[in-house]
């Protein structure tokens, strides 16, 4: 489990990746968020070695992996998952075989994409009204028994309110799942309006320097151009 393609590439057949070594009968468990496209050329190179593969990318967080209940999305042949699924378990609650080989990875960037454009929506929402006088911890108490909560609502704003930005995962890696998401849309034919727009807040963001900030500090972006702050002193 790596962050980039380019990293999960090299350390499957780079020149001292799994492949140099791997042998006919092995598996390999893809379990970076990676490019679907490159996770299949990957397979494709191994199984000429007689190597299986699967992608099998969580959800979850640092904190669900320290749990140990992650969520664990797997595409790959049903033989293949079968063989591997006990590992699954040790490392994740919930596990997932959603289809093909790429079809984990496809699914994790829908979840993400919802997640990053759900940010977005909250961090504005939240600016919008502490600019109109309401005081933002009564926004998120209403919010949370109204039609307008989620599970995400409920992830960021506390972090939010208590301007605690240390990141279970980066904007940084935010913006490089978005770049997945519509590359990927984008070989597919798919357009992508909401993830193509909360993909240039996040690079707003990280101009502004808070590329290794949790992404609830896309906040910091609406805060500057509103001019007020949302803050446990609020």
């Amino acid at each position: 489990m790596v962050e980039t393609t380019a990293q999960a590439e090299s350390v499957i057949l780079g020149e001292t990746g799994i492949a140099q070594a791997a042998k006919q009968g092995d598996i390999v468990l893809c379990m970076s968020t990676i490019d679907p496209l490159a996770a299949r050329r990957c397979s494709e190179q191994l199984a000429q070695k007689g190597v299986a593969m699967l992608d099998a990318p969580v959800s979850g967080g640092t904190h669900g992996a320290a749990a140990g209940t992650l969520s664990v999305i797997v595409g790959g042949p049903a033989d293949t998952f079968a063989a591997s699924e006990d590992l699954f378990h040790a490392m994740g609650k919930n596990v997932f075989h959603v289809g093909d080989l790429g079809h984990g990875l496809a699914m994790k960037l829908i979840n993400n994409m919802l997640g990053q454009i759900a940010t977005v929506a909250i961090a504005e929402a939240l600016v919008f009204g502490k600019k109109a006088g309401l005081d933002p911890k009564k926004i998120f108490e209403v919010i949370s028994v109204s039609t307008g909560n989620s599970v995400q609502f409920q992830n960021r704003v506390p972090r939010m309110l208590a301007r605690n930005f240390v990141p279970g995962g980066t904007i940084d890696i935010s913006y490089k799942d978005q770049e997945l998401e519509t590359g990927y849309a984008k070989a597919l034919g798919v357009p992508l309006l909401m993830a193509n727009l909360s993909q240039q807040v996040y690079q707003m963001g990280r101009a502004a320097g808070l590329n290794k900030e949790d992404g609830s500090a896309i906040i910091k972006v609406f805060e500057r151009m509103a001019g007020v702050t949302i803050g446990a002193d609020d």
